[in-house]
């Protein structure tokens, strides 16, 4: 029997789309929710994938790129005034730091185009991350999207400074099914300073609680992840990384995996131990996305293997 949260069909995936730029001058395409969906695509999941791009080079890149991965463009709208997105990527010891451009053309996604391109999916949930809101008019047509579509909703926390507020945030978790965000966030969120393991999943026990999700998923970076639900607390620790190549990305690729787990059926703790393996595998590349096939395929094979 599937589990209680467990859905079914096409993942609707809305949100920012930009290119990383790395201090070596590498350019790298992505955006949390645009490497969710990368990774939907390359596990077969075929999500629709909800963004705005500049009518610029980088717009064409990411149209092509999309294309080339087998990714629907239906739902990827074209700004002729705005620029498509863009990041600069700072690496150092205690993880990436990002420097955000503002105004960009995902800042302005047409609401009402977006609820069309949804409802001719008939998708069965919506992930989006906190990024996406950080412009007013983006929030409400937002939350206007869900309210039309009724969709279940992953959001992914992402506080990125000066881009959110700490109230605007915890009503996007009210609205939500399914939460993930990191250990930090999950300080910043509460007003705490945890100083323990289980002071952290006490935390999130009444996080969960307080706001009615089916699951909090707290990342910890190298120590793996907690989930938390109406059962109890699951955790999962990923294998020692062979070759660390940079964390960017390593969230993103766990929550494509579980969100791949609720439209599958999986357990909670089978999808957690499932997606820090995969996340582990993803910061053994540069940037948050891979065009190598085969590493979607042993994954999807592990997984099939699995009793």
């Amino acid at each position: 029997m599937s589990p209680p949260d467990a859905v079914h069909g096409t993942p609707l995936i809305v949100g920012e789309v930009l290119f990383d730029h790395f201090p070596d001058d590498s350019m790298v395409l992505g955006g949390a929710p645009f490497n969710v969906a990368w990774h939907l695509q390359g596990f077969g999941a075929s999500p629709l994938f909800v963004s705005r791009v500049g009518t610029d080079p980088e717009g064409d890149r990411v149209r092509s790129t999309m294309a080339r991965w087998g990714m629907g463009t239906q739902a990827l709208q074209s700004d002729a005034f705005r620029p498509t997105g863009r990041v600069e990527v700072r690496l150092g010891s205690e993880g990436p730091g990002f420097d955000i451009v503002a105004d960009q053309a995902y800042d302005h996604i047409d609401w009402a185009a977006a609820t069309e391109a949804a409802n001719a999916a008939s998708p069965a949930l919506i992930y989006h991350g906190t990024l996406v809101t950080r412009v007013p008019q983006t929030g409400k047509g937002l939350s206007a999207l869900k309210q039309d579509t009724g969709l279940p909703c992953f959001l992914d926390v992402n506080l990125r400074d000066p881009w959110w507020r700490a109230d605007a945030v915890l009503r996007a978790v009210s609205g939500a099914r399914w939460v993930k965000l990191n250990d930090t966030e999950l300080a910043q969120l509460t007003r705490s300073a945890p100083t323990s393991r289980e002071e952290q999943q006490g935390l999130a026990a009444e996080l969960r609680e307080r706001h009615g999700l089916d699951a909090l998923i707290v990342t910890l970076g190298a120590g793996g992840a907690f989930c938390v639900t109406a059962r109890g607390i699951e955790s999962a620790v990923p294998a020692r990384i062979a070759r660390l190549v940079d964390t960017v990305g390593a969230g993103d690729a766990l929550s494509a995996v579980l969100i791949f787990g609720f439209v599958q059926g999986w357990e909670p703790g089978q999808s957690l131990v499932r997606a820090t393996a995969f996340a582990a595998d993803i910061c053994q590349i540069r940037g948050a996305t891979c065009d190598d096939r085969s590493l979607y395929e042993r994954h999807l094979q592990r997984w099939s293997a699995a009793p």
